[in-house]
């Protein structure tokens, strides 16, 4: 196996072990901001699959979930819209919110 292969070795895209303390901050997350809508993101070799929520001024957070039918319930038992990433992208408030933290040099 080649050198730069084995970092990769034993790294497990999710374990379920932090699927509560997951659930707790999207739980928090949508209590403390309005307009929050879920997008999906689907696992690669590199991550698991995540859950990011959006709100309404684009401020986002994500969190790593089993997978991805286990996503779509925690975001519909959230009561928030649900949205496959794939099919929709990211809104753009996503986006400047990010480029506007960037700028202020919180991120």
């Amino acid at each position: 196996m080649a050198w730069w292969r084995r970092g990769r070795r034993g790294v497990a895209p999710h374990d379920g072990s932090d699927l509560g303390s997951a659930r707790a901050h999207l739980e928090d997350f949508v209590r403390t901001r309005r307009g929050v809508e879920a997008y999906v993101e689907p696992a690669t070799n590199v991550t698991a699959t995540t859950l990011v929520l959006i709100a309404h001024d684009g401020e986002w957070t994500r969190r790593a979930l089993p997978s991805r039918p286990q996503a779509f319930d925690v975001a519909r038992g959230l009561g928030v819209p649900v949205y496959d990433v794939n099919l929709t992208g990211y809104p753009a408030r996503m986006r400047a919110w990010t480029a506007r933290q960037r700028r202020d040099g919180r991120a």
